[in-house]
């Protein structure tokens, strides 16, 4: 079989299913990607980039559209490129985010399309509106429904579309829930698990941290207010006079994914400790940057909280993979969390804007952490029996592959 895949961020939510499909003799895999320093045994790699920027005075409301105009356009030429030296793909998989797939349909008409259909914007019942202190003006809700004419145009273009949870697809409009299809990318359990023997080690500070210590542990892509950021910092102060032991681990960089950035290019991890000032105990707040997987994973392992704080938006594999290897998750009261998340039964569930709950939360944990072993063991079954990589997510993405190449045969 022939496979195209794209994604501007290679492997992206394909790295597990793009692995298995190159590992099978007489497969030819092909990653259209914009990036350049990543690679995949068996899988041709081909790196474009948008032809320009997007133009200077574009209406606000049309600004990621074009965006995914010019990402389109170049992912198309290099379909092209592809057809031209007699390339034609059995199965297109790609994420719509960025407009990569919009147009693949325009150079292989007769090859079936999945695409990856992560957030459908809303004006109410999601992250717009979410935080009561954001002002409301009529200017939103038109520009959040234009928001979505790349996911209308990927709609259009895909076959089929897959959704990593069940929330994500409901924000879809009905009508298309049945192209939608519910399959996550998976948690790989057998690496994300406990290691009662993991340790961190801060060198300069002379400092190591088992799982035998208080560790309060915060993973976020970016350190942003989505993420509860704000919320968690917050905290900080009372968790660590009320434990004087305690060690906060925070992981995350300082860029914005998702929201608004501060002005005058102040980031939100400086905004926030400039506010606490000597509240906080520097001493013991680390705060990690972006770490390398086998760092996360030792973080994960010695941490006896785990905090995920998140606005109803898309769920982050971290939070997944923490429950893997066995943190007792305190995390948001917030629909995507609710999925998965059963408060008392498989972890506990806070109120997102509530730093005197999470507080109390967090102390409780730290000072009883047998209390909540039963409550660890179940967050990380959740996972096996859900989540799992092997087990389940990576057969369901290949059920849905095999239903591709079923229409494939119909055409």
């Amino acid at each position: 079989m022939k496979y195209l895949f794209v994604h501007q961020n290679f492997p992206g939510q394909y790295l597990h299913l793009v692995r298995h499909l190159a590992s099978i003799p007489g497969n030819e895999v092909v990653f259209i990607t914009q990036r350049k320093d990543a690679n995949i045994p068996g899988v041709r790699r081909i790196v474009y980039r948008p032809s320009r920027h997007i133009t200077k005075d574009v209406h606000h409301y049309l600004r990621g559209t074009e965006a995914g105009i010019l990402n389109g356009q170049n992912v198309a030429r290099a379909a092209l490129g592809l057809k031209k030296s007699g390339f034609v793909p059995d199965i297109m998989v790609g994420h719509n985010g960025w407009g990569e797939i919009w147009y693949l349909k325009d150079v292989f008409p007769k090859t079936p399309l999945l695409g990856y259909f992560e957030f459908f914007y809303r004006a109410q019942g999601a992250d717009v509106g979410f935080d009561p202190s954001e002002p409301q003006i009529f200017d939103t809700a038109p520009r959040v429904r234009t928001m979505n004419l790349g996911n209308f145009l990927g709609l259009d273009a895909a076959d089929m579309g897959q959704c990593p949870t069940r929330w994500q697809k409901s924000c879809y409009p009905e009508r298309y829930h049945p192209m939608l299809h519910v399959a996550h990318e998976g948690i790989d359990t057998e690496v994300a698990a406990p290691d009662p023997a993991a340790r961190l080690h801060f060198p300069k500070a002379g400092i190591e941290l088992t799982c035998a210590d208080e560790v309060v542990t915060y993973v976020a892509r970016n350190l942003e207010p989505y993420r509860g950021f704000a919320s968690f910092m917050r905290s900080l102060p009372a968790i660590l006079h009320r434990r004087p032991r305690a060690h906060i681990v925070i992981v995350g960089g300082d860029e914005v994914s998702y929201g608004q950035s501060l002005p005058n290019g102040e980031t939100y991890r400086q905004h926030m400790l400039k506010e606490l000032g000597d509240a906080i105990d520097l001493k013991r707040v680390h705060f990690m940057g972006k770490v390398p997987y086998t760092t996360f994973l030792n973080i994960l392992q010695i941490s006896r909280a785990h905090v995920y704080l998140t606005y109803p938006f898309v769920l982050s594999w971290s939070m997944l993979e923490a429950m893997s290897a066995g943190c007792l998750l305190i995390g948001s009261r917030t629909a995507p969390v609710e999925e998965v998340l059963r408060d008392g039964e498989n972890g506990l569930l806070v109120d997102f804007f509530s730093t005197k709950e999470l507080i109390d939360r967090v102390v409780s944990a730290l000072e009883h952490p047998e209390d909540y072993r039963d409550l660890r063991e179940k967050a990380r079954r959740t996972v096996i029996e859900n989540y799992d990589l092997k087990s389940i997510c990576l057969p369901e993405q290949l059920k849905l592959l095999e239903k591709l190449a079923d229409l494939r045969t119909s055409v």
